[in-house]
């Protein structure tokens, strides 16, 4: 948990254009905010990860959750997610309004991207912007290759 929050922590300090010597004080208290809502008692009642054991028992139980695919174009090209209910929208894309409102408030929406560096990112913003049912799943697209005991070329499922 706390390598997370520190991948979370340097995510966020890469993607802000932040330099190591000075800081920009309008964006350290957005993110003060931010952060100030993910207290201990929170995470523990919300885990902000699942692994593939987890998943691979969601589907068993056909449990209703969505995948949100947040890799590039060219790398969704390589390795596939056909799962039902998997949405495929680029990192770069998702806090467009409209991609915002394809998101489900109601089912939970597990966050993949290759590694699971940018989702992990990507899901706290997901849920300080209110998408407190999302989660990211550990270890990307190489994990889920690895755990279905499928090759990371082609489509998964």
């Amino acid at each position: 948990m706390k390598q997370t929050i520190a991948v979370i922590i340097i995510a966020l300090f890469v993607m802000s254009g932040g330099s190591a010597l000075a800081y920009d004080k309008d964006t350290a208290k957005k993110f003060e905010g931010m952060f100030s809502q993910m207290t201990p008692e929170l995470i523990a009642k919300r885990p902000c990860e699942i692994d593939s054991k987890q998943l691979f028992e969601m589907l068993k139980k056909k449990e209703d959750f969505v995948v949100l695919d947040i890799r590039t174009p060219q790398e969704m090209a390589i390795i596939g997610i056909t799962l039902k209910n998997t949405l495929k929208i680029p990192m770069n894309e998702l806090f467009k309004e409209e991609n915002l409102n394809k998101l489900p408030k109601d089912k939970k929406i597990i966050v993949i991207c290759h590694t699971g560096t940018r989702a992990v990112a990507a899901t706290v913003a997901l849920m300080v912007t209110g998408f407190t049912n999302a989660v990211t799943f550990k270890g990307g697209t190489i994990e889920l290759a690895a755990a279905s005991g499928r090759s990371i070329i082609g489509n998964l499922w």
